[in-house]
């Protein structure tokens, strides 16, 4: 295990995009397709991912479309959509569900605000974990006599470094989408 500075970058931008894809599951006021990402849909015999039997748009800033391919699954696309949680009441027309995004009360949007920085939280936390790995990776390179004590020095700096620029667009990331969640 040696230290290299290009997987711990990669490993905590891991991190980060991780954060982005939780959050943008999460609804805020406006229609965003990624909101049914987290569906799953029981067809032909096994869970699928509703972006695998159909094609979902936003036509409308509050309202989302989704176009099954296959007629016969209609039936099990709205059960799905209804089962997630989300909040949202298909309205089946054809072949294509409409389904009218509402709007949110205080009380939700601070439930989705707190939710928010949970997921910032294991961000943090994941981040951290790269740094920590980072670190022992050098402390084992000394040992070994690979690096002497100065260059480890400086190297648990550059870790630390990378560790609060990556912490800090942690918060960034997360102070924006509350932000947006508490349509402010």
């Amino acid at each position: 295990m040696s230290y290299n500075k290009a997987d711990i970058e990669r490993r905590m931008a891991g991190a980060l995009d991780a954060l982005k894809h939780d959050l943008g599951g999460l609804r805020t006021g406006r229609a965003s397709t990624s909101l049914l990402d987290p569906v799953n849909v029981e067809v032909y015999g096994a869970h699928m991912p509703l972006n695998q039997v159909a094609t979902v748009t936003a036509p409308e800033p509050r309202m989302l479309s989704v176009q099954v391919w296959d007629r016969s699954n209609v039936q099990p696309v709205e059960k799905a959509i209804r089962a997630a949680g989300l909040g949202l009441n298909p309205i089946v027309d054809g072949q294509t569900l409409r389904l009218p995004i509402p709007d949110l009360t205080e009380e939700r949007r601070k439930e989705l605000a707190k939710l928010a920085s949970q997921y910032g939280e294991k961000a943090k936390i994941a981040v951290r974990n790269v740094r920590r790995d980072g670190m022992d990776a050098l402390k084992v390179s000394e040992k070994k006599g690979e690096i002497g004590k100065d260059e480890e020095k400086r190297l648990e700096t550059e870790v630390q470094k990378l560790t609060d620029k990556a912490i800090a667009d942690v918060d960034a990331i997360c102070a924006a989408k509350e932000k947006e969640i508490l349509g402010q």
